[in-house]
């Protein structure tokens, strides 16, 4: 029987790889820095184990340590990693091919976005003629209950990983429910949303998020039927929002090419 450590191969793969991987992917999951201890406990392995592993994603700069606190998190090599592998998505980069021929059909500044650590993520930006006044750009992570983009991932994406993030919204929501004018800031009103928007195919928001703008989202599916990215369609105009719009109508026949092939 081949022995972790060793470096033997079994059931195709090498033990202690594998094991070293799984140490990884459990830190990806974490919210934030986690200790040695609380690591080891949570995979399974003796700290000694873990700690050799974390010594070598550290000298690979996959994970760095804190100075004060001594706990382990993801370093800058992870992120250089996974922004690799969403530039090499066909379902970010083909569809990023032919934003600018979108932004030009629609005269609208069009946005890609995909499910980031912090929430939606925008990845790429095709600015419009007309500029729009936003301090809104690469990497601008967006609220799940008040944006046309956040809404669309609510509805067509798989719900564990956006619980944190939707309870926190909830939380405010509730202090504050005259902000959301077109739903109630509850679980049951977030459902509600939902079946609006996957009934539809879409989501708008008008002045919600960044006053003065309206938005519009859809998403890019995969085979599951789960929102991979979302497209959104920004501007200034509000009969771009309304329904029925020749600006909806382009967008929707945009995501559907590109959900259907994963490519451009």
């Amino acid at each position: 029987m081949a022995k972790d450590g060793k470096g033997s191969e079994h059931s195709g793969g090498v033990q202690s790889l594998d094991a070293a991987l799984r140490v990884l992917k459990l830190m990806s999951e974490q919210d934030g820095p986690i200790s040695l201890t609380d690591l080891a406990r949570a995979i399974g392995m003796p700290p000694s184990k873990v700690h050799r592993y974390l010594t070598s994603f550290q000298n690979a700069g996959l994970v760095e340590q804190g100075g004060r606190s001594g706990k382990y998190d993801l370093g800058r090599g992870a992120v250089e990693l996974g922004l690799s592998a969403i530039a090499r998505h066909d379902f970010v980069n083909m569809p990023s091919a032919h934003l600018a021929e979108l932004r030009e059909d629609t005269g609208l500044t069009v946005l890609l976005s995909v499910w980031g650590a912090a929430g939606p993520t925008v990845v790429r930006w095709e600015r419009a003629a007309s500029p729009v006044v936003t301090s809104m750009g690469l990497g601008t992570t967006l609220p799940l209950l008040n944006s046309s983009t956040g809404r669309v991932f609510l509805a067509f994406g798989p719900r564990p990983p956006m619980e944190k993030l939707l309870t926190s919204e909830l939380n405010r929501a509730r202090k504050s429910p005259e902000i959301y004018s077109d739903f109630t800031p509850t679980r049951a009103g977030v459902d509600a949303l939902c079946d609006m928007v996957c009934k539809a195919g879409y989501s708008t928001v008008s002045g919600d998020y960044i006053p003065g703008l309206v938005a519009v989202a859809a998403p890019i599916l995969d085979w599951h039927g789960q929102a991979q990215a979302v497209i959104t369609l920004l501007g200034t105009n509000k009969d771009a929002a309304g329904k029925g719009s020749t600006e909806i109508g382009q967008l929707l026949a945009f995501c559907t090419v590109q959900s259907i092939t994963g490519k451009g």
